[in-house]
C-alpha cells in the first residue's frame, strides 16, 4: 500500500471536512485506512460479509477445555438456527452471515444453513502429533481464500471472520508461542472459562508441541498446532491484499490466524481492521506484535467474530464521514486557518 499520492489526497479530504483537523481521532485514521485498502478517496463498506468457520480440536482429549467437545457441534446448530451472539449481532447490523463447517467429530452432521467444507473430523491431538498435515492445512486455507474471492465477486466490500471450536484457544496460545518464541505460561489464559487445573494441562500440552515447532516455517507451525477454522480465517485474511478489501479481525483466536497470516505473507496486516482488545490476557501481546490499535475495549472473550460485528457501525461511520460530511468550501464555513 505504498501510495503516497493517494494517502495525501485522503488526508487532505479528511482535513477539509467541517471539523477541526484530527478531532474525530481514530475514525479519521480508519477512513484513511479503508481508502488506502480500496484504492479510492470514496471508500465503501456498505456491503459486508461475515463468516464463522467451525471445527473440532484433538487436543480436547487432554482435558484442557471448560466445555465438552460436543459443544462445537451444538453451537453450529445454534448458528444455523440464528441463536448465537454473532447471529444476533449480525442480524441487528444487517451483516450477512455464512456458517462453514471445516470439520467436526460428527462427520454425519449437516444443517441446511451451514456449508459443509470439512477437511477431516477435527484435528489430531497436537500434544502428541501434528494437528494436521501440511496439505490439510493448505486445503483449509484455500477454503477461506475461495470464500473471500466469492464474496467480493458477489459485491462484498468488507469481510468479517469468526470461529467456533472447543479447544481453539489452546491452538491459539500454541501458535503465539511457536511463532514468536514465547513460553506457554506467557500465552495461556482462561479461554472460554477453563480452570487453573485445565490451564496447567494446556501449558503441558503446548510445551510438548513447541519442541516439534522449532525452526519450522509458519505454515508448518500452523499444521503442527493450528485448527481448520484458524487456517480458514487466515485464508480470508491473506486474500485481503489481492482483493483490495478490508478484513475485520476479532479477538484472540482470529488474532492467532492473523499472526500466522502476517508471518506467512508480511504486509498483510495493513489490510486488516482490529475490532477490539480481548479480555484474554495474551491478546495484548498479539496486538503489540501486529502493531495494531483496536477500535474497542469491552472485555469481550467470546470469539465468533462478535467483536467485529459490534465494531462494524464504527467502520460504517468512518466511511460515511469521508463521503458525506460537507467540506468547509461546500458548506460555506470558514476553515480554522481563515
Amino acid at each position: 500500500m505504498n501510495q503516497p499520492e493517494l494517502k495525501q489526497q485522503l488526508q487532505h479530504k479528511i482535513d477539509n471536512l467541517t471539523k477541526p483537523p484530527g478531532s474525530l481521532g481514530m475514525i479519521e485514521q480508519l477512513a484513511a485506512q479503508i481508502g488506502m485498502i480500496q484504492n479510492t478517496t470514496e471508500p465503501k463498506v456498505d456491503k459486508p460479509q461475515a463468516f464463522v468457520f467451525g471445527a473440532d480440536h484433538g487436543v480436547c482429549a487432554e482435558g484442557v477445555t471448560a466445555f465438552p467437545q460436543i459443544v462445537t457441534e451444538q453451537m453450529l446448530a445454534n448458528f444455523a438456527a440464528g441463536g448465537a451472539a454473532m447471529s444476533v449481532f449480525c442480524k441487528t447490523n444487517a451483516i450477512p452471515l455464512k456458517i462453514i463447517n471445516m470439520g467436526i467429530v460428527n462427520e454425519q452432521a449437516r444443517w441446511e444453513n451451514v456449508q459443509h467444507s470439512a477437511i477431516a473430523p477435527g484435528t489430531k491431538n497436537f500434544r502428541h502429533e501434528a494437528a494436521m498435515t501440511e496439505q490439510q492445512c493448505l486445503d483449509a486455507i484455500a477454503v477461506g481464500e475461495n470464500e473471500a474471492k466469492q464474496a467480493v465477486a458477489n459485491g462484498a466490500n468488507l469481510l468479517i471472520v469468526g470461529e467456533m471450536g472447543i479447544g481453539n484457544s489452546s491452538s491459539s496460545s500454541a501458535l503465539l508461542s511457536a511463532l514468536h518464541g514465547l513460553s506457554a505460561t506467557a500465552t495461556v489464559g482462561a479461554g472460554a472459562g477453563s480452570t487453573t487445573g485445565q490451564q496447567s494441562l494446556k501449558i503441558e500440552a503446548i510445551d510438548q508441541a513447541l519442541a516439534r515447532c522449532k525452526g519450522k516455517t509458519p505454515l508448518a507451525i500452523l499444521a503442527e498446532v493450528g485448527g481448520f477454522e484458524i487456517a480458514a480465517m487466515a485464508g480470508v485474511m491473506l486474500q485481503a491484499r489481492s482483493l483490495n478489501v478490508p478484513v475485520m479481525i476479532d479477538g484472540f483466536i482470529a488474532g492467532a490466524a492473523a499472526l500466522f497470516a502476517e508471518a506467512h505473507q508480511p504486509g498483510s496486516k495493513d489490510y486488516w481492521i482490529f475490532s477490539h482488545s480481548s479480555a484474554e490476557q495474551a491478546h495484548v501481546k498479539m496486538l503489540a506484535i501486529l502493531e495494531a490499535t483496536p477500535l474497542l475495549q469491552l472485555n469481550l472473550r467470546l470469539g465468533e467474530g462478535s467483536g467485529s460485528a459490534l465494531a462494524y457501525p464504527l467502520v460504517k461511520c468512518a466511511a460515511a464521514m469521508i463521503n458525506d460530511m460537507a467540506s468547509f468550501e461546500s458548506a460555506g464555513v470558514a476553515p480554522n486557518d481563515a
